[in-house]
């Protein structure tokens, strides 16, 4: 499903955020433009050194590896399985996982996640599994666009579970949700924490016990926060480090993020307002850049 943002007067500076952002503008970091076949870029992930991408609904079933160097596609590959709404990306090692759980409008009632065995640059379609799953707080399915909590684009894999990360268009926080890889009969993710982010959650990475998301506001802002893991699955104890990034007017609508030890990989998909538009877009953030 599309997102689409409300485009409104942007004062940083009257932002009623109880915690101040440090300023990391990543136009300055942009490395390239993302390929025409990628336009909608929703996520980024890291598997064996490589970076991956896909495109959200409407799209082919597809991952593609692309350059960390520049954002070029480097190879393709189907996946046997429908993009309904694809939002998220991560992995175990061996296996992808594909989150088709965007649910912009709250009425969506069957949420899952692939599961593809990814072995020797190939992925084992013919044993792909489907996790199903739902939220045992949800209630109400009425449709109401850009208005929901139960949307999701964030996930990542750690300790053995799949972590899930809101998308929450109506309380602007996220609620950390856990999500058993190994069960196929649909499941009640488990809610475990929150933390009010103030913007809207579109991705997550994982990175020696540092938890990364990225999102937007309905004003075009653009934020990270880097949340240090206290305890095993446990990520919302301390305070994060608070980063803004840009107006999406600029750098595009930022909807992946991956993590290495050389820094932060940045992808944002292409964004039109009636103030303009913007190309997609490829960001890396050398390690150095971030205070400590």
């Amino acid at each position: 499903m599309k997102k689409f943002l409300l485009v409104a007067a942007f004062v940083i500076g009257q932002s009623a955020f109880s915690q101040q952002p440090d300023f990391l503008k990543i136009k300055k970091y942009r490395i390239g433009y993302l390929d025409d076949k990628i336009q909608e870029t929703s996520g980024l992930n890291m598997l064996n050194g490589k970076l991956y991408t896909f495109n959200d609904s409407g799209n082919a079933p597809e991952l593609f590896e692309i350059s960390k160097t520049s954002g070029e596609i480097v190879k393709t590959f189907k996946v046997n399985g429908k993009n309904t709404d694809w939002e998220a990306l991560t992995n175990d090692g061996t296996h992808f996982y594909i989150g088709d759980f965007g649910n912009n409008d709250g009425s969506r009632r069957h949420l899952k996640i692939f599961k593809v065995p990814f072995k020797n640059d190939s992925l084992q379609n013919d044993q792909v599994k489907e996790i199903l799953f739902h939220y045992p707080e949800q209630t109400d399915y009425i449709s109401t666009y850009f208005n929901t909590d139960f949307d999701a684009e964030a996930m990542v894999y750690t300790n053995g579970k799949i972590h899930l990360f809101t998308k929450e268009w109506a309380s602007k926080a996220t609620h950390h949700y856990v999500i058993d890889p190994e069960k196929y009969e649909k499941q009640n993710a488990a809610m475990t924490e929150t933390y009010k982010t103030n913007f809207m959650v579109t991705d997550a990475a994982y990175f020696e016990k540092k938890l990364y998301l990225v999102g937007y506001t309905k004003k075009t802002e653009v934020f990270l926060d880097i949340f240090t893991e206290t305890e095993p699955g446990v990520f919302f104890n301390e305070r994060p480090k608070h980063y803004y990034l840009g107006s999406s007017l600029s750098i595009g609508q930022i909807e992946g993020i991956a993590v290495d030890e050389t820094g932060i990989f940045i992808s944002g998909e292409k964004f039109k307002s009636r103030l303009g538009s913007t190309k997609p877009a490829f960001y890396f953030i050398p390690k150095d850049k971030l205070k400590d």
